[in-house]
């Protein structure tokens, strides 16, 4: 008997470990309910209902191929190895099959997991998924994992030139076995289900991830380089909450961009070329968690900045979290995500920025926040755009580069339709005031909507301070 122990990568197609457990043998599904565990990784209510809702979907579909889908608890991953082992030896179970996942505590889990199987003398086997090129394999020419995405990118392109990754059959039907399934439950306790609004914007199930990314490919790719970083359009693929749950693979989407390319990577259609590169930014941060595992744990990746003296300014920090900053751009992006559970790219870059530059709070607030309430919640893309805003991480921004909300406002909202449909209170102001309601002077007397908790000059100049006074940049001139 194989077991399938499915994580984040909730489908039947194009599925490493299941296509490799149904091949060898009779197999069943099992998934873990670990609340315990989500809540010390701050996975947001909207992103635990958006697996739950998945996992109704995956079990229709395993359905279809007669694979009973058995769901257990253990409310932290350090009971996994007792309820799978327990699981495996009620079955006769001989082998484990699981796609990789890379943090340092599913890595710990996994290991746990496969050390008492092998003492039942049952095999875990473990499969590259969730990206393109297992960690340690995509290396500098002396041996260390990359801390330069463009470096990185290079490598992957010569890669996949050579050796693109196909995508997996999904496995004809197995014969019907004398095991049930076991009901999905409807919600998990300290996580309250999500709005009705919230679920019709992310529906869930591989027919929705796989409509989309066809959506994508036939209308919108093309344009993804020039549209991708204007909130008010469609411009983004809308896939990350699939990617991240492995609703979709990244394979599928690979492939799906080359089909609209007549199969190029680094030439033809910008757009498309962008696209792809996002999906490899995506593996970088996937391979930095594996080769740098101290970002896994609140760890700063550029051990000088664990020096920098952020403020404690709890109200400051509040007024972020509750879109109360006086900054339409950022007010609206908070907006956004508290109501969709998801916020555009460029304004995720734009607000982290203002936080641990303009008011100089520590980066792991904000990373914290984000996972709280994003239903794409991902540690390693997370991590690694909180760590790049902050001039923290690996690749990141220098850190004079700081980010002025009202001029990005006026150059990526130029019409202030973004902010209109998120601050109606700011709907009647022309498309000059609306970036800047304060600068109206005696004109500002706005119902409900606040002054600026920050001068932005001054903030500059505090955080470019902070920065010059750590050791590794002491000297150093911004140009």
């Amino acid at each position: 008997m194989q077991l399938m122990w499915f994580r984040t990568d909730l489908r039947v197609q194009d599925n490493s470990a299941l296509a490799a457990a149904m091949t060898s043998g009779p197999t069943v599904a099992l998934y873990l309910i670990s609340p315990g565990q989500w809540q010390a990784h701050d996975d947001a209510p909207c992103k635990v209902d958006f697996w739950l809702r998945n996992l109704k979907a995956l079990a229709a579909e395993l359905n279809t191929l007669n694979v009973p889908l058995l769901i257990r608890y253990a409310d932290d991953w350090a009971a996994a190895p007792q309820v799978i082992s327990e699981v495996c030896q009620q079955l006769q179970v001989g082998t484990v099959q699981v796609n990789e996942e890379y943090g340092v505590h599913e890595s710990r889990r996994d290991q746990a997991v496969a050390e008492l199987l092998d003492s039942l003398q049952v095999n875990f086997t473990s499969h590259l998924d969730q990206i393109f090129f297992k960690p340690g394999s995509v290396l500098t020419k002396s041996g260390t994992y990359f801390q330069v995405y463009s470096q990185f990118r290079k490598v992957c392109y010569q890669r996949l030139h050579t050796a693109l990754p196909s995508v997996i059959a999904t496995p004809k039907a197995q014969a019907a076995l004398s095991i049930s399934s076991d009901a999905i439950p409807e919600q998990v306790a300290g996580f309250a289900e999500a709005s009705a609004t919230l679920r019709q914007l992310w529906p869930a199930g591989e027919a929705e991830a796989q409509r989309r990314m066809a959506d994508f490919a036939a209308e919108q790719i093309d344009f993804y380089q020039s549209a991708r970083d204007i909130p008010a359009k469609p411009g983004t693929s809308q896939l990350s909450a699939y990617l991240a749950a492995g609703v979709i693979s990244p394979r599928q989407c690979l492939h799906a961009a080359l089909a609209a390319n007549q199969g190029e990577f680094d030439s033809g259609n910008a757009g498309v070329v962008t696209w792809i590169n996002e999906l490899l930014w995506r593996e970088f941060y996937k391979h930095i968690l594996v080769g740098y595992p101290r970002v896994s744990m609140h760890r700063a990746f550029r051990a000088e900045t664990e020096a920098l003296a952020w403020r404690n300014a709890p109200d400051e920090l509040k007024a972020w979290q509750e879109a109360r900053t006086g900054f339409p751009i950022i007010d609206a992006a908070m907006r956004q995500l508290l109501e969709t559970g998801w916020m555009h790219n460029r304004l995720r870059m734009i607000v982290a920025m203002f936080l641990t530059k303009n008011l100089l709070i520590d980066w792991r607030e904000g990373e914290r926040f984000f996972m709280r309430h994003l239903i794409d919640g991902d540690l390693a893309a997370n991590n690694g755009g909180w760590q790049w805003s902050s001039s923290t991480g690996t690749d990141s921004a220098p850190y004079f580069r700081i980010f002025n909300p009202l001029s990005q406002s006026q150059k990526f909202d130029p019409d202030g339709r973004f902010i209109r449909q998120w601050l109606p209170e700011l709907v009647g102001l022309n498309k000059s005031n609306i970036h800047n309601p304060a600068g109206m002077g005696g004109l500002f007397g706005i119902a409900d909507y606040p002054a600026p908790i920050v001068d932005l000059s001054k903030s500059r100049t505090r955080a470019l301070a902070a920065f010059k006074s750590l050791p590794h940049f002491a000297g150093t001139e911004a140009p």
